[in-house]
Formats: C-alpha cells, structure tokens, sequence
C-alpha cells in the first residue's frame, strides 16, 4: 500500500511537471490562463509567475484579465518581489476602480514599499514613498479593513525617520562641528516636538555648546559659556534625573569655574 501511494505521488508530481510545460510552450492563451490560476490556487507562485509573464500583455481589456492581474500581483507579493508586486497592485488599482478587491490592493500595493524600507542608516527615499502611499490609503479608506495595520506602519516608518534625524544631528557633535550640531538639535526638536530622544538631543545641544565654549577664543569664551550654561538649565529642567544628569554637572562645575575670570 505504502509502495502504491509513493508511486501515485510521483505520477502526479510528473503529470504536473508535464502538463506546466505544456502550458509554458503552448500558444494558447486559454490554456497558459487555466494552468497559471491551477497553481495559483496551489500557491505554486513562482510557475504562475512565468504563465502570467508570458500571457500579461495579450490579456488586457479581457473579461478575465482583473483576475489574472489580480493573481499575478499577489504572486508577486507572495514571493516577496516586492517591488514588482508594487507595480503590479498600482497598475490594478489604476485599471480597475470599481473591483471589490481595489482597497486590498492598495493597501498591499503600499505595503510592498514598507519592505523596501532600509535600515534607518541609509537612503531613507522608500520610507517617504512607502509613508506617502500608505497615507493615501488611510485618506481613501479611513474605515478600511487594514487601517489598523496601515497606522502602525506609518507609525514604525516615522520612528526610522526619526531616529535617522537624531542620529545625522549626532554626526555633527561626533566631528567637533559644534555650531552646526547646536543648529541640527534645534531643527530636530522642532521637527519632531514629541521626539522619543529629546532628553539625548537636550544633552547634546548642551554638550555641544560646552565644547565650542571651553575650545573659543578669550573674546568669544564668556558668551559662550554662559549659553551652555542657559542650555544646562534648560535640559535639567526637562529630565531632572536624567542618565547624563552626572556628566552635565561635571561640565556645569567646568563653566563656572572658567566664568569666574570675567568676573575680576
């Protein structure tokens, strides 16, 4: 019996095998359509991807090609080509706005660009589309089915740009720039006024303005020290017991005693 049914597998397997590549050498349309949607419906992607390459350009304006397009992006999708998929779901949206399946398509069509998102250290020009296109869904279905998860996406891509701002602000302080790094600061607490990193950016700014300080010129170090002084203030204030709070008053009791010679 074990025999029998090992041997039914493989003539099937073989049946399979052989009736795909009839259909791939087939120039029957009809044919190529059935045996695409017979391993779509099997989740076999990667055939019915090739069956839909071959037969994508004849079938539009067909009664059968939302289907087929349909079918061929979320092959695509499936098989994370992710950015094949995307054209693919955004060409299905253009072409069919009346299909029931036109908000799962854009949601998914947005989605694709989510995950071609890179890390926050590099590029971030598919992060903004990916925030764009997700947007457009939320403004078109903003009771839709996938809302919920289009929101936390948006969220999470915000969160990477976010980080990126405060990490490329970082930079300027890592390279002694300390004007341009007080100047970075700024611009990212205002862009991000409810920021996750605003105790970091505040002690920063403040370290910053410290080091031009102590490193300026004797006509330049007195107005200096006492704008780190003000941007002391400013970030204890804002995180009294915050993790630095040890190395600002280091430098706190640095500017004071360096602000004691203008006062003789």
């Amino acid at each position: 019996m074990k025999k029998f049914l090992v041997l039914f597998a493989v003539v099937v397997f073989l049946s399979s095998c052989s009736d795909y590549q009839k259909a791939l050498k087939s120039e029957d349309t009809a044919v190529k359509f059935a045996a695409s949607t017979k391993l779509y419906d099997a989740k076999k992607y990667g055939k019915a991807i090739r069956l839909f390459e071959q037969i994508a350009p004849a079938y539009k304006g067909k009664p059968s090609a939302e289907k087929m397009f349909y079918m061929y992006a979320q092959s695509l999708y499936k098989t994370k080509q992710y950015y094949l998929a995307g054209y693919q779901f955004e060409s299905f949206v253009a072409s069919y706005p009346k299909s029931e399946k036109i908000e799962e398509a854009s949601f998914l069509g947005a989605k694709c660009f989510t995950f071609l998102s890179p890390v926050y250290s590099l590029d971030q020009t598919d992060t903004n589309k990916a925030i764009d296109k997700l947007q457009n869904y939320i403004d078109s279905y903003p009771e839709g089915q996938n809302i919920a998860e289009a929101n936390n996406l948006v969220k999470n891509l915000r969160e990477k740009l976010e980080k990126k701002a405060f990490e490329n602000a970082k930079i300027y302080n890592n390279i002694s720039d300390y004007k341009a790094s007080m100047v970075a600061f700024d611009n990212f607490m205002i862009n991000y006024p409810g920021t996750i990193y605003k105790e970091q950016a505040l002690y920063y700014k403040f370290n910053s303005a410290y080091l031009l300080a102590i490193n300026s010129i004797p006509a330049k170090m007195e107005e200096r020290l006492q704008n780190a002084k003000l941007l002391y203030g400013t970030f204890i204030k804002f995180k009294a017991d915050s993790e630095y709070k040890a190395k600002a008053d280091e430098m706190l009791a640095r500017i004071e005693n360096d602000l004691k010679q203008f006062s003789k």
